[in-house]
């Protein structure tokens, strides 16, 4: 059983890859086929409890699904109002999520 378990989850790993790829090719063509793509890829990491890697989770809109595209569907700015972080708003439904910055050095 265990061997099984394991099985799935590679599956659904390389099934939300592959959901995640498609969605960014077909972003500027066909944004609803995009958006369900994106949809579907959330339903099989929900269901066999998998979590999406942060750099692909970045890709898109959590609350509309829409896929981001920095000047198309999403406005991307650097601010440093109270601590340095990159503001990414989508376009579609106006959520903006912020992501901080490290300093280096």
């Amino acid at each position: 059983m265990v061997r099984n378990a394991s099985l799935v989850q590679d599956i659904a790993r390389q099934r939300i890859d592959r959901l995640i790829n498609m969605a960014a090719e077909k972003a500027s063509s066909r944004p609803d086929l995009s958006r369900r793509y994106i949809s579907m890829a959330l339903t099989i990491s929900r269901r066999t409890r998998i979590r999406i890697p942060r750099s692909k989770k970045r890709l898109f809109c959590k609350k509309c699904t829409t896929f981001l595209l920095p000047g198309k569907t999403a406005r991307v700015r650097v601010r440093q109002h109270r601590s340095p972080h990159v503001s990414v708003c989508c376009l579609v439904c106006g959520h903006v999520k912020r992501y901080p910055l490290r300093r280096s050095g």
